[in-house]
């Protein structure tokens, strides 16, 4: 080696930081939308021995979900969903999602003690929304005793 020059020395640790940085950043995304990710409305729903859903049907779109409390008050999985909102306000939403997204799927999620014509609204305003196709969410049917109801 020549006079003058210095011989570098290859350095063996990784730098973790930007990594450290990523994770607090996905920590914080993740803590923000967690409670969005849940519908605050408790509603019994009927059962009913209807077949499920297939869920290969649903993974792509996320739902656009009406929900029926047991007075009638509808909630919306929009905005803030433990809101109850008129149904001229859910009318408006549900057309402005339905507008970006016609094949989104559509569930109306109502409780068991709800009246039949609270339903029947809430699938009304969905049909004035432009839902082309509504399904309803249920509870599977407990089985029975023979003879027993």
């Amino acid at each position: 080696m020549p006079a003058g020059q210095h011989r570098r020395r290859l350095m063996g640790e990784i730098n973790v930081v930007p990594y450290i940085d990523v994770m607090l950043v996905l920590l914080i995304i993740f803590m923000v939308t967690a409670p969005l990710l849940t519908q605050g409305i408790e509603v019994e729903l009927p059962q009913v021995g209807a077949e499920p859903l297939d869920p290969e049907d649903y993974l792509d779109a996320e739902a656009l979900v009406l929900s029926v409390d047991k007075d009638g008050q509808l909630f919306l999985n929009l905005g803030e969903p433990e809101t109850p909102i008129t149904p001229e306000i859910a009318t408006e939403r549900a057309t402005a999602l339905l507008n970006r997204g016609p094949d989104r799927p559509v569930l109306v999620r109502a409780d068991a003690r709800a009246s039949y014509g609270d339903v029947a609204r809430a699938m009304r305003v969905l049909q004035d929304a432009g839902a082309r196709q509504i399904g309803m969410v249920t509870d599977p049917e407990e089985l029975r005793a023979p003879g027993g109801r």
